[in-house]
């Protein structure tokens, strides 16, 4: 008889998105199953869209969560990623492909093993958000001046990727106390992109609420290219003629796969990129999908679920 595994986590049973203990069963480990203890969950802008379905296609009960860290405890017979060695199980970044798969068969990347510590962990999902995309698209090109809009969860590692890569870097952001951050050379408020029309060989859009991209497009070069890697709660309006004119382009990604997110994490170990995280405790999940929802976060939420989230809540 196959053996059930029960389980615990903080879940939401309606658009209310209020978080609170839920119990769970889960399948004994198949062929393609990794089995883990989470220790540590990062918390996503886009687990803030799932608990209040502000996509429309959420479904109740929900856990949200997809950004987590663990101890390997058992792995699948065709699960190849997985090492265990005389020490004890690796400790291992397992990220599922895709939010709402059922089973999360072959997503896991190693971590190197000098390279510990919660902050660092985290570099994983907001990382291959923006690594992959910035790579497919060219902009990690030296010498090119990209922006990034929106100095977020995501944003804020991009700046740091792009940076390696030795791009200059524009930052574009509402915020006038995220000035000059992260290594940025030039921050621009909105009452200031006129003066920047033009002068952007691309931007990585990482601004999670609806907005206008009319004037992202406005600073780009000819041929520049827009990269969408948020995803609002509703479409954004796409103004042919600015993109028409000059050639420009809009793109989008959304992570990406293994073998890159291992690359990704690579070379974020060989550069030193870390995510800015702030520790929190599993009960301050609402506070901070709260503080998370009007951007009060620096820049990253992540939940120590090893040492307080209980089994007996």
């Amino acid at each position: 008889m196959a053996k059930i595994v029960k389980a615990i986590g903080w879940g939401t049973k309606d658009p209310s998105g209020h978080l609170s203990p839920l119990e769970f069963t889960r399948r004994s480990t198949g062929d393609l199953d990794v089995q883990f203890k989470v220790l540590y969950s990062g918390v996503c802008h886009s687990d803030l869209h799932q608990i209040k379905n502000d996509w429309g296609f959420s479904q109740y009960p929900m856990i949200p969560g997809h950004e987590i860290v663990g101890v390997v405890t058992e792995t699948g017979n065709w699960t190849l990623t997985m090492e265990f060695s005389p020490m004890g199980p690796s400790l291992t970044a397992v990220i599922p492909i895709l939010w709402w798969q059922r089973r999360i068969s072959s997503s896991a990347g190693r971590i190197i093993s000098r390279w510990i510590g919660a902050s660092r962990w985290f570099v994983q999902a907001a990382g291959i958000t923006t690594y992959s995309p910035l790579r497919y698209y060219g902009l990690d090109k030296p010498g090119l001046h990209v922006g990034v809009a929106g100095l977020g969860g995501l944003g804020h590692v991009a700046v740091k990727f792009l940076k390696a890569f030795g791009a200059k870097v524009t930052v574009i952001d509402i915020a006038p106390e995220k000035k000059m951050t992260l290594g940025a050379d030039q921050f621009l408020l909105p009452h200031e992109l006129e003066s920047a029309k033009g002068t952007l060989d691309g931007i990585l859009d990482a601004v999670a609420a609806f907005h206008s991209i009319q004037a992202y497009l406005d600073l780009l070069k000819p041929h520049g290219k827009l990269v969408m890697v948020s995803l609002p709660e509703r479409p954004l309006e796409l103004p042919m003629f600015a993109l028409a004119t000059q050639r420009k382009m809009i793109g989008g990604s959304m992570i990406g796969g293994i073998k890159e997110t291992q690359e990704m994490i690579d070379f974020a170990a060989k550069h030193n990129i870390l995510p800015d995280v702030e520790i929190i405790s599993m009960d301050y999940i609402n506070t901070a999908m709260e503080r998370l929802a009007r951007g009060d976060v620096k820049y990253r939420f992540v939940i120590d679920v090893g040492k307080t989230l209980k089994a007996d809540e």
